[in-house]
């Protein structure tokens, strides 16, 4: 690397890997508590119909429901999980984008010219191998973001418990409670429209990861009792700390990952370091 610049030098795949997980972590941490009431608005009215559910609903907005559990949980309820949710972010962060460019280039057979397929493709693999990385990762966040303490005990005490648990009760299918449908939705688009297209589609999924064993069949079925019970409105419960979370986290994430991007080749290059 002798005679580059730092600007100069490709960030290799290490770089981007470390740099895409680190930068995801800086952003989750940031944002978690827009997540945790997302979760727990998602799972408001859950066993009750939607004029019970309106009438005894604890969580009010995005304002509301994080006041709500800072006066009745304390502060730290909005980090519950955030141990899990950092596992999640190194993993499938890192595997997504790190991993994006090397994928893509694995496809194109080393050419610059990229069609709109081989963009597709890398998108595709790289998601479902992130998914089934940090799939458990991410229901032992959200069982943990779901449990209220005023609502009866707690159902797991630590990040580690909760994984064995889960494994124990549920079997190892539990910790990959979920579709991949739900993440290819959510990958696709950015901003408002990405939340109205995925919004239903994260609300069954929370509800699934978060529900007892036999409470649902499976996704759909989760989905169809959603829609009997609640109505369509269910669906859309959590909407607006989702959409001001996948926000401010992309900002937050895409910010950092360059700054830290940039860090790790210039490291690289005045060290001659191998990677």
């Amino acid at each position: 690397m002798v005679g580059f610049k730092a600007t100069d030098v490709p960030p290799t795949a290490t770089v981007k890997f470390l740099g895409a997980g680190t930068a995801a972590c800086i952003a989750d941490l940031i944002t978690f508590p827009l997540d945790t009431a997302k979760v727990r608005l998602q799972i408001q009215g859950e066993r009750q119909g939607p004029v019970q559910a309106a009438a005894s609903a604890q969580y009010r907005g995005v304002l509301g429901t994080i006041l709500t559990m800072v006066r009745t949980e304390g502060p730290r309820s909005l980090y519950k999980g955030l141990v899990a949710g950092l596992q999640r972010q190194m993993s499938f962060a890192s595997i997504r984008i790190g991993l994006y460019d090397s994928v893509k280039q694995f496809y194109t057979k080393g050419s610059e010219h990229a069609g709109i397929g081989s963009h597709l493709l890398a998108g595709s693999t790289t998601g479902a191998l992130a998914v089934a990385v940090a799939q458990p990762t991410d229901v032992v966040k959200v069982r943990f973001q779901a449990q209220a303490r005023a609502g009866g005990g707690q159902r797991y005490q630590s990040t580690i418990e909760a994984y064995k648990t889960i494994a124990r009760e549920e079997g190892f299918r539990g910790l990959w409670k979920d579709d991949l449908p739900c993440h290819f939705t959510s990958a696709f688009g950015a901003g408002f429209c990405t939340t109205i297209i995925a919004s239903p589609v994260d609300v069954v999924k929370t509800r699934y990861m978060n529900s007892a064993p036999c409470q649902y069949r499976s996704a759909g079925h989760c989905a169809l009792t959603m829609l009997q019970k609640e109505g369509p409105q269910a669906f859309y419960k959590g909407f607006m700390p989702s959409f001001l979370r996948l926000g401010s986290w992309n900002v937050v994430m895409f910010v950092t990952y360059e700054q830290l991007k940039r860090a790790l080749v210039a490291t690289c290059a005045s060290q001659d370091a191998p990677f």
